[in-house]
Formats: C-alpha cells, structure tokens, sequence
C-alpha cells in the first residue's frame, strides 16, 4: 500500500481488524489513495486527520465519517499556572491494576469512543491497553489525594498523552491540582514547552487546560471510514 498509509497494529489488536491512518498531504493523493484501497477492496478501518477549513468532497464521496476535532494545547514553563492543595501529590509507584480502573467511562469525547460503528467497550479497552504501555515505560504518574489513588497522567518526554480522574474524584474542581504538579515535573526534566491533543468537544478538559495557562493550536478534523 502506499507509503502515506500507516499500519496501527496497537489499534488493530483491540478491535480485530486492520487499521491505518492515511496521512494527507493533498487533495490528488488521497483521491488516488482511497480508488486503490477500494479497487482492491482493502477492508478496515482507516483515519484520516484534515484541516477543519479544507474541502471534504472527496472524504464524501467515499463514505468517510466525521468524529472529532482535535486541537493541541501547549504552554511554557513561565506561563504554566501553580496550583497547590494539601494532600494533593503524584507518585511514580503505582500498581498497574489500581490505574486501569480510572480507565472505564473516562473518555466519552475520544473519537474511537464517538465512532458510531465502533463497539465502545472495545475503545475502552484500547485505552487501558495504552495505559498498560505507559506504565510499563515509566511515563504514568499516579494522581494522589494523601494516600488515595485519584487517577492517572500519562506522557512521553514533553507530550501529555494519557490522562484521567476515577469517577469519585471527577467534577470536584480537583484536575488543576494534579495537573499543575505534573507538568511542573515535566519541566524539571529540562523541556521548554509542553503539549497535549483534546477534543474541542470536550470542554471541562479545554477549560481545565486554559485555567493552567494553555493556550490552543493545530486543529485537525478526524474522519473514519469501516471497511467490511
């Protein structure tokens, strides 16, 4: 297959199917990536991430599906607000089993979740399979309220990838606490800037980034087509 189509065997072990991404680069190479793909009748399932302002005619014209729109939040050391509340702590050491069960309910707004012809306790479990990753990497912090697991907060040098509170500890005004601890971590390792991707639909995540002092660029649309 073409070069701009990428395999996603992570995503592919999860929902038993192939599964790609098909990087765009421009309005003639997609047409002539989509005709092959369904002259040779390549079944599964494809993404494809596009400028929310580009024409999408040509995702119409082959069956191709909104379901999100993503945008990057990214901030400075200097312009990261400090938070702090008594209790509040993250910690390296955290059983893997503990975090998994923040997992479950905590990503509505994600796009495999969103993606009406997707089983959603298959993106749950997608989830909890990157979580396991990270962990096993070393980039989870456990969110601690005193001796009590409240979440996790996954990451890969200065990208934020992963993050969650358990259900108790949602909608209590607590996220700006553990977030503010965390990057401040992430910036002691030396990185001058720190990023993130969200959904623009999710707008508690939005507003808890912005009270941080995030600010938001590079929105992509993600549309996804099924194959079977």
């Amino acid at each position: 297959m073409f070069e701009d189509v990428i395999a996603t065997p992570w995503d592919s072990r999860v929902f038993g199917i192939n599964t790609f991404e098909i990087v765009y680069t421009s309005d003639v190479n997609l047409k002539k990536i989509l005709e092959e793909i369904f002259q040779e009748t390549r079944l599964g399932h494809y993404t494809v991430k596009i400028n929310p302002l580009n024409n999408k005619k040509i995702l119409d014209e082959f069956g191709f599906y909104y379901c999100d729109t993503l945008i990057e939040p990214y901030c400075s050391s200097e312009n990261l607000a400090k938070y702090q509340k008594e209790g509040i702590h993250i910690s390296d050491l955290v059983d893997i089993e503990d975090l998994s069960n923040s997992v479950y309910g905590a990503f509505s707004h994600g796009r495999f979740h969103r993606d009406f012809k997707l089983k959603k306790h298959l993106a749950d479990i997608r989830y909890d399979s990157w979580l396991r990753e990270l962990h096993q990497s070393k980039q989870v912090f456990g969110l601690m309220i005193f001796d009590n697991l409240a979440g996790f907060w996954g990451y890969s040098n200065h990208k934020i990838l992963l993050h969650a509170l358990s259900e108790k500890y949602r909608g209590k005004g607590l996220a700006k606490y553990f977030w503010s601890i965390a990057c401040q971590k992430l910036f002691e390792k030396g990185y001058s800037e720190l990023t993130s991707s969200i959904s623009a639909s999710n707008i508690a995540v939005l507003n808890l980034y912005s009270s941080l002092g995030f600010r938001f660029r590079n929105p992509v649309d993600v549309y996804h087509l099924l194959l079977e």
